[in-house]
């Protein structure tokens, strides 16, 4: 045995070198971060919904907590939805998507007001604009007046 080893020398396949350009666009990796602060992000939002929004609104209107709000399809009806749900009956949870609503429209906001506020810190400055040409009575008026300074 000499003290060389021949192991097969592994190819790299072909679709490699693009797989890594496709990963490494920038539009790619920006989207990556923008998911993971999405995700992270959806977590602050739901506290808010379901912390602090969720109880106003059942105090506005009462005590009502959206989230106990269905309907029983099939079975035994229930006070609660997890009473309902442990019991095996098929619901009809509105309250749920209703409070799923009310996040989408929480998310949206806060996104909105987010990229406008990014966009105005790095909003690049505009050139003024350039006056616009003298209309032919305008040439015509200080030619006239050129000529009368001139006399």
């Amino acid at each position: 045995m000499s003290g060389t080893s021949e192991f097969p020398v592994l190819k790299k396949p072909s679709w490699m070198d693009d797989f890594k350009a496709f990963i490494m666009r920038g539009n790619v990796v920006d989207l990556a971060v923008g998911v993971v602060i999405g995700a992270a992000f959806t977590g602050i939002v739901n506290s808010l919904v379901k912390d602090i929004i969720n109880p106003v609104i059942g105090l506005i209107t009462g005590g009502v907590d959206f989230s106990n709000h269905f309907i029983v399809l099939k079975g035994i009806p229930a006070l609660t939805l997890a009473a309902a749900q442990k019991a095996g009956d098929v619901t009809l949870n509105y309250g749920v998507f209703i409070n799923a609503v009310i996040n989408f429209i929480i998310i949206a906001a806060a996104i909105f007001w987010m990229v406008r506020v990014v966009q105005k810190i790095y909003k690049t400055p505009t050139p003024p604009a350039a006056a616009p040409a003298p209309t032919p009575t305008e040439t015509l008026l200080a030619e006239i007046r050129d000529l009368l300074r001139a006399k």
